[in-house]
């Protein structure tokens, strides 16, 4: 099953815990990589007017994936979602933060996008809400169904 690496928002603003890091480092290089960093642009996503907080203007990924697409909200760029599907794989495997906001977004324009999505439930994190990601991994199984861990691939 040919498949890619969807890394969402790992990145400095959101302070993931390093073993998160790790894990996600140990599968760059085993297959194709993207990675999403949510940045802050008051003007196309009104963060700090609606939630009284917003991200970095400038952050970058902490992981070396493949490609780095830049994305303002919490659903990838249709750039993002373009090039995964210009990889031609039969899934993409959905990792990073936090699980029950833009992991949960990216899985929709996945799925909307004919993509597999599918998580891998212990390399992601939940927002302040869950941090354990509990939440969300029950969302996706209900939305998509399709999840692993990452010792599962």
């Amino acid at each position: 099953m040919r498949q890619a690496l969807l890394i969402i928002d790992v990145q400095p603003s959101f302070a993931p815990p390093q073993w998160l890091i790790d894990g996600i480092q140990t599968l760059i290089g085993t297959l194709p990589s993207v990675a999403t960093v949510e940045r802050h642009d008051e003007s196309r996503t009104p963060f700090q007017k609606q939630l009284g907080w917003h991200p970095a203007s400038d952050d970058d990924s902490l992981i070396p994936a493949d490609r780095v697409f830049i994305k303002y909200g919490y659903a990838p760029s249709p750039e993002t979602i373009e090039h995964l599907k210009s990889l031609k794989v039969d899934r993409v495997l959905v990792c990073g933060l936090q699980t029950e906001t833009c992991c949960l977004a990216a899985g929709f324009a996945l799925f909307d996008a004919g993509l597999q999505p599918t998580l891998l439930t212990d390399l992601t994190v939940g927002s302040s809400l869950d941090r354990t990601g509990g939440l969300g991994v029950k969302l996706w199984e209900h939305h998509f169904k399709h999840t692993l861990k990452s010792t599962e691939l």
